[in-house]
This record gives C-alpha cells, sequence and structure tokens, in this order.
C-alpha cells in the first residue's frame, strides 16, 4: 500500500493521520486516527481521538494555503479570512429590471441615486444593507433594509443572473458591486422595502434619471448593527 505522495521534485508527503466519517440520512460524527507504518506490512489506526475545533482550523488554513497580506482601503470595515464587509458613499447607478408581471419595466436601463450601503461577502454570497447617513459607519451604527428586489428579509443577494466573483479579496470588490448592479433585479423577496407613501416602484419612479440626493427618509430603519452584520447575526 502507498503511504506516500511526492509533488514535483520538492514536495514529499507521508500519510500520519486519518479522518474516518460516520453517518446515517440525518447526522455525521468525524474520528481522527493517529496512522502507525509498517515496514512489511499495510498501515493501521490508532484510537479514536477527539476533533478539536484547533485541529480543524489548522486543516482548513493548511488546505487553503492561507491568505496573502492586503493593504485594506478606507471603505473596508472589516476582512477575515474568506470575508470582507465594505460601504460605498451615496452614488447614481443604472439599474436593470426584468419582471415576468412587466412590473417597473419603465425603470429598465435608467440610471438612479443610491444610498450609501454596506455589503458583506462571505462563502454563501452576498448581502446589502443601506445606511441612514453618507458617512463611514462603526461597529455601534444601526443599518437599514436596502430598498432593491433580489434581496431576503437578511440582506442576501438572489445572485440570479449576477456574474459573482471567486473571491471575497479586496481586489474583487469593484467585481462585486459591478456584478450587483449589472444584472437584472427581477422580484421582490420580502415585503416593504421602503417608508415612501407610493411604494417601491413610486420611490424608484420619483428617482429616475434624477441627480438629486437619495431620500434617505423612505429607508426602514433595523436595530441590526454593523457589528452584528459582520458576525453574520440576522438582526
Amino acid at each position: 500500500m502507498e503511504v506516500h505522495i511526492s509533488i514535483g521534485a520538492n514536495h514529499r508527503f507521508e500519510l500520519r493521520e486519518a479522518l474516518l466519517v460516520y453517518g446515517d440520512r440525518q447526522r455525521s460524527f468525524v474520528t481522527r486516527h493517529q496512522v502507525t507504518l509498517h515496514k512489511n506490512g499495510p498501515p493501521t489506526l490508532e484510537p479514536a481521538q477527539p476533533l478539536t475545533l484547533g485541529f480543524v482550523e489548522s486543516l482548513v488554513r493548511s488546505l487553503w494555503g492561507g491568505s496573502s497580506a492586503e493593504v485594506l482601503p478606507d471603505n473596508v470595515l472589516a476582512k477575515g479570512d474568506r470575508m470582507i464587509v465594505w460601504w460605498t458613499q451615496a452614488c447614481r447607478r443604472r439599474m436593470f429590471y426584468e419582471n415576468a408581471e412587466q412590473k417597473a419595466a419603465a425603470l429598465d436601463g435608467h440610471t438612479f441615486p443610491q444610498p450609501p450601503l454596506v455589503w458583506r461577502v462571505d462563502d454563501r454570497g452576498l448581502k446589502i444593507r443601506a445606511l441612514r447617513e453618507n458617512k463611514r459607519p462603526d461597529a455601534s451604527t444601526t443599518l437599514a433594509v436596502a430598498p432593491f428586489w433580489n434581496l431576503s428579509d437578511d440582506g442576501r443577494v438572489c445572485t440570479g443572473t449576477m456574474r459573482c466573483p471567486d473571491s471575497a479579496s479586496v481586489a474583487s470588490i469593484p467585481e462585486w458591486e459591478r456584478g450587483f448592479y449589472e444584472s437584472a433585479f427581477t422580484h421582490a423577496n420580502v415585503g416593504r422595502l421602503t417608508l415612501h407613501p407610493g411604494g417601491f416602484e413610486a420611490l424608484w419612479s420619483q428617482l429616475r434619471d434624477k441627480r438629486k440626493p437619495f431620500p434617505m427618509a423612505t429607508l426602514i430603519q433595523l436595530q441590526q448593527t454593523l457589528a452584528q452584520f459582520v458576525r453574520g447575526d440576522r438582526r
């Protein structure tokens, strides 16, 4: 039985440990075993050891290869190995709408003022919240509902036609923003998205091709703080 693997000329890996996965249709668990090598026979497994969080984290770092250091620009609010949070100031963006019922068809392809936003990317995708002030938030800043279609109640984006980058790096930030705005807004995933008396379509119709600031008073305030959003807390 082969107990060594050679990769190129400089790397030779030796079998040292084994992970065994046990499971049924609903649950599973993993045991960790030291491996004893024998000169004239197959390797054997030692008794099972607890699978500690430290071992799992070490294994993930080893397999992932670690993340290289990056210089963080001012718009980045938090950064982890596979997670990044940043904010964008109020601006103007072109937006695209595709809806089977032709709702918001008059908005398709037009440019609109945008509220300041907070963006969060991790392995599970993109989340977006809005800010009621056009300034860099701190940990205690409370967030607001981002008034867009394609978002669930926790701010997660239903990516649909969106082109999503493969990483959560500083360099990927423009790609995430571009992918979000260049995709088609197709449906509302939650109920109320704005405090505007005429609702969602009236809000964006009022803003179509205008150069005036986004009306912050129409944003729905949440109890969720930036710190909770960074941690991934739902509220």
